[in-house]
C-alpha cells in the first residue's frame, strides 16, 4: 500500500494500459480520479470500486483545455489535490503517408496526445508545487525514438511529450515533484489484438523477447513511479518493450533469420 493517502488522477483510463494502470494503482492504496472520453470508464470504475477501491470518474476531452479545467476541478472537489498524475490518454487513428495526411487529423493527434497532457500539467501542477511533492508519469512511446511508419501524427506527438517530460523536470525538480516518460512496445491491449495477424505477427517478429507486453507489466513500472522510492528518478526516459528499442538487424546468424521468418508464417523453423 505504498500509495496510501494519495490521490492520482488518470487519464485514458477506460481500458487497455489505463485500465490496467488504474486497478495496480489502486490496490497500492491511491484514490482514483478517471478521466475518459468514452463509456468505457465506467467499466473501469466498477472493476475498482469491487476491489475496493475508491474512484471518481469525469467525461472530458483532454485537447480541450477549458473541459480539463472543469473535469480536474470537480475531481479535486470529491477527491482532495491530486498528487500523482498519469498522462496515459492518446489516439493513434491516422495511418497514412506524409503527403496525403490530412491536416485536420493531423492537428486531432497532436491536439490529444501532446496538447492534453500539457493540459492536465497545468491543471495539476500548482498545488503540487504548493505541497512540494508530485509524481508525473507520460506514457509515450517506442515510436518516440524510432518514428512508426505511416503514423507521422503519432510520432511526433509522442516524441514531443519526450520534449514536455524534460521540461518539467528542469522547471519543478526543485519543487519536490518527479516527471518521468513511459515508452511501451507492442502491448497486448484490444487494439493490438485486433491488428490484422500478418501485421501483428510481423510486429512480434522484430521483439526480442519474442513476445507482447501485458499492459499490467506497464502498470507495475507507473505505480514504481509513482512511490517515494523513485523520488530520484527524474526525467527519465524508460523503455518497456521487450528490447524492441534495439537494432533488429541480423548480419550474423542465418538460423535467426530463418525462425524469424518462419514465426511470421506461424511454422516450423527446423534446424541450421
Amino acid at each position: 500500500m505504498k500509495l496510501l493517502g494519495k490521490v492520482a488522477l488518470i487519464t485514458g483510463a477506460g481500458g487497455g494500459i489505463g485500465r490496467a494502470i488504474a486497478l495496480r494503482l489502486a490496490a497500492e492504496g491511491a484514490s482514483l480520479a478517471l478521466l475518459d472520453i468514452g463509456e468505457s470508464l465506467a467499466a473501469t470504475a466498477q472493476a475498482v470500486r469491487a476491489a475496493s477501491g475508491r474512484c471518481e470518474c469525469e467525461h472530458a476531452d483532454i485537447a480541450d483545455a477549458g473541459e480539463v479545467g472543469v473535469a480536474v476541478a470537480a475531481l479535486q472537489a470529491r477527491l482532495g489535490s491530486i498528487d500523482c498524475l498519469v498522462n496515459n490518454a492518446g489516439i493513434t487513428n491516422h495511418i497514412a503517408p506524409l503527403t496525403r495526411m490530412d491536416p485536420a487529423r493531423w492537428e486531432r493527434e497532436l491536439a490529444v496526445n501532446l496538447s492534453g497532457p500539457f493540459n492536465l500539467l497545468q491543471a495539476v501542477l500548482p498545488a503540487m508545487v504548493e505541497r512540494r511533492w508530485g509524481r508525473i508519469v507520460n506514457i509515450s512511446s517506442m515510436a518516440a525514438r524510432g518514428g512508426l511508419y505511416n503514423q507521422a501524427g503519432y510520432s511526433a506527438s509522442k516524441a514531443g511529450l519526450l520534449g514536455l517530460t524534460r521540461n518539467v523536470t528542469l522547471e519543478h525538480a526543485r519543487h519536490g515533484i518527479t516527471c518521468n516518460a513511459v515508452l511501451p512496445g507492442l502491448i497486448d491491449t484490444p487494439a493490438v489484438q485486433a491488428m490484422p495477424a500478418l501485421v501483428r505477427d510481423d510486429a512480434l517478429a522484430l521483439v526480442p523477447a519474442r513476445r507482447a507486453g501485458r499492459p499490467e507489466e506497464i502498470a507495475a513500472l507507473v505505480a514504481f513511479l509513482c512511490t517515494d522510492e523513485a523520488g530520484f528518478i527524474n526525467g527519465a526516459e524508460i523503455d518497456i518493450d521487450g528490447g524492441s528499442h534495439l537494432c533488429p538487424v541480423v548480419l550474423g546468424s542465418a538460423r535467426e533469420i530463418r525462425e524469424r521468418q518462419a514465426a511470421q508464417q506461424g511454422s516450423s523453423p527446423g534446424t541450421a
